[in-house]
């Protein structure tokens, strides 16, 4: 099956910056997912994301990518939460509606930009990468965690030192990751030392 392509009609839309960042249904990016990744089945298929076969997901086209922290990003999962007061979360829930039908539990965004002249190789990681991101909770013990239904729980996960080792597993390192690889591999230059203690994110994530 043919990986799938955004709308010509978006991309256009992403050339106008008068319309902004546009965004539409992809539902045929899940089906085509859901038979060549999650399907035991699929071509490519991906055993690490069996606990999703029957996750309420929902993906996304936007028309252009956008820039945060010095970053371009292509891809985003998220999980959806209104938090909002009255008419603010009855907006929300009623553009969920229009677009899907119900409010789901996840949303991925790709950008269509990216995913229209990307590699079939790049496309393929950038699902995955995202697919990464909604992993089965766990209880204390490290044990899976299932809702009443027998479903597995899920919520959003970071990365594994800035990728995910399914992907770099299965696509190969990014340069960014070789070379961390690369640094691995060699004698430590100053010791080995709990690097934690002198880094501010890792202290405020201790605190």
């Amino acid at each position: 099956m043919d990986r799938p392509r955004p709308p010509a009609s978006l991309l256009e839309l992403s050339d106008l910056s008068n319309f902004g960042i546009r965004l539409t249904p992809a539902p045929e990016v899940w089906e085509w997912l859901s038979a060549e990744i999650l399907a035991d089945t699929g071509s490519i298929h991906n055993e690490d994301h069996a606990h999703l076969l029957e996750a309420d997901i929902r993906l996304m086209w936007a028309s252009s990518s956008f820039e945060k922290q010095g970053r371009r990003v292509l891809g985003q999962a998220e999980q959806v939460m209104l938090r909002a007061g009255d008419w603010q979360k009855a907006r929300m829930e009623q553009q969920m509606r229009d677009w899907f039908g119900d409010v789901p539990a996840f949303i991925i965004t790709l950008a269509a930009d990216y995913c229209s002249q990307c590699s079939d190789a790049d496309f393929c990681a950038l699902i995955e990468h995202e697919l990464y991101h909604i992993a089965q909770a766990t209880d204390q013990y490290g044990q899976p965690v299932f809702t009443k239904e027998g479903a597995p729980k899920l919520k959003l996960r970071g990365h594994d030192v800035e990728e995910f080792v399914g992907v770099v597993r299965r696509y190969g390192a990014s340069a960014d990751v070789q070379a961390l690889v690369d640094a691995a591999n060699s004698p430590a230059e100053v010791g080995k030392l709990n690097i934690s203690r002198a880094c501010g994110t890792c202290l405020l994530r201790s605190a």
